[in-house]
């Protein structure tokens, strides 16, 4: 019977070609779009001064202040250009909605003689125009701006503003204040300024600011444009159309053909011995699931302080500022997880090739390596945030760029232990007998994530002069680093994990993987667009960014279907499955990475919904339940493969029972998490839509949903004591299990 079109393409050749020709495709349009980067920016002018010539700040002043920023980690506190977090206000949009107060009397007086709160409804409408003139006559370039002597006085108000808030402190904000020094505040007032800039100066040539309008402000009548509902409902249908197509293909041609065509499962993975490297990953599992616990427990920590951040929490803020456990809880997350997926791959190598590294001690190396850079990393964020390294902060200290905060000599050092983990992997899993694409994907997606991680450390020696460009760069390490290497490393993983098992057919799991990895290529790459138009890029980013991300955990969602059908199969005849915890941890991945990427994703991607709710509570169930389930679980299942791995080796007891009690904390926990957080961003988004975003910032607006902040105390502690559950089961199971009766 001749082969349909579909037929064809849905073949392993026809995927393995798709797949490649997608992925030059998106590299060649990332090359391409880093190649615009240069003509797109907003540039950081020579010199901003008032109409009397009076020097307010210039280029210098801007790439310093820059730096201040980053050195006290301000991004882990509130939001510049609406990327951070979200205790503290943003400082953008502080700037210009003060900037526009201050014009708004500056022109009352002059015209009508009275304050601004004085005026008719006629005579403000006539003012509103004067301030909008003021504001749309200032060109950004990179030479001189000039401001009118209402906007200059209004920079000098700001600026005396932001040097009281950031060194005496602000209560009702959680900013204790008493480490930035009043001229380091003045100078980074005038990064903060050029940020305002770009959110309220009109670009060249066109009729929006260089943030595409972005924030919504009444003052000056700046709102949403037509381009972002446009770009909404074709993005809506084609999400809709998208994924009736995905899971048509999936099922239709991946998963029901493997039924059809009786194809037979591999004999279930035996454990009888473990190689002498995989008996050193042992020393992992208790650190790995103690830095769980602890990002946890600081992730409880700060949930308090965003609700009552005028109050202390068992440790003063003058010790613990928001800020430093903000970026302690997002960067131990970082390293469980990734140290997680560095255990899974030394632990599968061999599995795959039959055979052990050549020098076991390497892991030891490894493991010591990775404790000092961890370890350092996070104590250098600490002393940076507090001001103990003013002279070395870019190197020892806070990097203080939102998930990248590692000072230079530990990121250096992480990547040379990434790069010490790929070559350990590949010298072993390269003389597999069966070099198949299972073999191959996780062998290049490692090089990927061995390599990639170097995008964010550009250049090497200084900081990134333009906060627009190191954004850029700082979104290919947090979107294409984890969704994409990291995606593809997951997905010939899972793939062959579930083929290890005996769950699904390996021709199966290789077309399911070889579409996934067509769809990771396009969305990871192209999907990183949402983040972009918002400090100054093109908004043709708002089009190309929204619809991708949410498409891409669907093949493997029903491929795990598939797999945990087979399991029940497995059950229900009474046969021994001795995998059962950690495949629990590769299906719970499947069904959040679904949930936290996919549909929470399009919950904030669509651009009017973004627009209103960027920078606020809407984005975190997004993050913390994508960040869970597509890496987090992957992380623990790795970690149990180990230790059952090690007590079906050495004839151990075993009980499934806490690690199930575990995930289901957890679990139950951060979908619960995600309840509050969303209703607080939305109302939030509605705020911003009706009063302007400044006011989603303030505590008047985040006070009257307390009792929805509070409700996080449930979520928050069902995820500590499932945390805690699975450090003391794995501790237990890896130091201090007995020989099975």
């Amino acid at each position: 019977m001749q082969r349909g079109i579909l037929d064809r393409l849905m073949s392993r050749k026809g995927l393995y070609a798709a797949f490649w020709i997608i992925g030059l495709a998106m590299v060649t349009a990332l090359i391409v779009f880093t190649a615009r980067l240069s003509k797109e920016v907003p540039p950081i002018p020579e010199r901003v001064v008032s109409e009397s010539g009076e020097v307010l700040y210039t280029h210098d002043d801007v790439v310093a202040g820059k730096a201040i920023w980053q050195e006290f980690d301000l991004t882990d506190y509130g939001t510049l250009l609406g990327m951070g977090a979200y205790l503290g206000p943003d400082f953008s949009t502080e700037f210009f909605h003060r900037r526009a107060l201050a014009l708004y009397d500056a022109y009352a007086r002059e015209i009508y003689g009275v304050p601004a709160d004085a005026l008719s409804d006629e005579q403000r409408g006539f003012v509103k125009e004067r301030v909008k003139a003021d504001f749309h006559g200032v060109t950004l370039t990179g030479g001189t701006v000039t401001y009118t002597a209402a906007s200059a006085a209004a920079f000098k108000a700001n600026r005396d503003w932001l040097a009281d808030f950031l060194v005496k402190g602000e209560p009702d904000f959680g900013w204790p204040g008493g480490v930035i020094h009043d001229d380091e505040a003045r100078t980074l007032a005038a990064f903060i300024d050029w940020s305002q800039l770009v959110a309220s100066s009109i670009r060249p040539g066109t009729d929006r600011t260089w943030s595409n309008d972005w924030p919504a402000e009444p003052l000056v009548d700046q709102d949403v444009s037509w381009t972002a509902h446009y770009y909404s409902l074709w993005e809506l249908l084609l999400l809709w159309t998208g994924t009736i197509v995905v899971l048509f293909l999936s099922y239709e041609y991946l998963v029901k053909k493997d039924a059809t065509e009786e194809e037979k499962l591999e004999k279930p993975l035996q454990i009888t011995k473990l190689f002498p490297s995989q008996r050193k990953l042992l020393k992992y599992l208790p650190i790995v699931s103690l830095f769980f616990l602890l990002q946890v427990v600081l992730g409880g920590y700060i949930a308090h302080l965003y609700t009552d951040p005028a109050n202390n929490f068992l440790i003063s803020q003058d010790i613990l500022p928001f800020n430093v456990t903000r970026a302690l809880h997002v960067n131990l997350a970082i390293v469980w997880v990734a140290i997680g997926w560095l255990v899974g791959g030394m632990m599968i190598a061999p599995l795959v090739a039959g055979e052990d590294l050549k020098f076991p001690w390497l892991v030891d190396v490894l493991w010591v390596a990775l404790l000092i850079v961890g370890g350092g990393g996070l104590v250098g964020i600490y002393l940076g945030a507090t001001g103990h390294l003013r002279e070395t902060w870019f190197w020892l200290g806070n990097e203080g760029r939102e998930l990248l905060n590692l000072g230079r000599v530990w990121d250096i050092g992480l990547v040379a232990g990434l790069v010490m983990w790929f070559l350990m992997v590949y010298s072993v899993i390269r003389k597999a007998r069966s070099n198949n694409i299972l073999v191959g994907t996780i062998i290049w997606s490692a090089f990927g994530v061995a390599t990639l991680y170097m995008a964010g450390m550009m250049p090497v020696h200084k900081i990134m002069p333009n906060y627009t460009v190191d954004d850029y760069y700082r979104w290919w390490v947090v979107h294409l680093w984890v969704e994409l290497t990291f995606e593809l490393f997951a997905s010939g993983v899972l793939a062959y994990l579930t083929v290890a098992l005996g769950l699904v057919s390996r021709k199966s799991a290789e077309r399911v993987m070889l579409f996934e990895l067509a769809l990771i290529v396009m969305s990871g790459t192209l999907g990183v667009g949402h983040h972009y138009w918002w400090q100054g890029l093109d908004e043709y980013w708002i089009a190309i960014g929204g619809i991708f991300s949410a498409l891409e955990p669907l093949p493997l969602g029903v491929l795990m279907i598939s797999a945990i059908r087979e399991q029940r199969e497995i059950r229900a005849r009474g046969e021994s499955f001795p995998f059962a915890v950690p495949f629990l941890f590769l299906a719970g991945s499947a069904v959040l990475n679904w949930v936290g990427a996919g549909f929470l994703g399009m919950v904030i991607n669509t651009p009017t919904i973004d627009y209103y709710a960027h920078g606020t509570y809407l984005i975190m169930p997004h993050g913390h339940v994508a960040l869970l389930g597509a890496f987090g679980y992957i992380s623990l299942a790795f970690l149990y493969v180990v230790a059952r791995s090690r007590a079906l080796a050495d004839g151990l007891e075993w009980n499934d029972r806490p690690s199930q009690v575990g995930f289901w904390l957890v679990t139950v926990g951060v979908l619960l998490f995600a309840v509050p957080t969303i209703i607080i961003g939305f109302h939030q988004a509605e705020v911003a839509q009706e009063s302007g975003y400044w006011l989603t910032r303030q505590r008047e607006t985040l006070d009257g949903m307390r009792a929805w902040m509070w409700s996080r105390i449930l979520p928050d502690g069902l995820m500590i004591l499932g945390a805690a559950v699975i450090f003391f089961d794995l501790l237990k199971k890896t130091f201090f299990s007995r020989k099975a009766a």
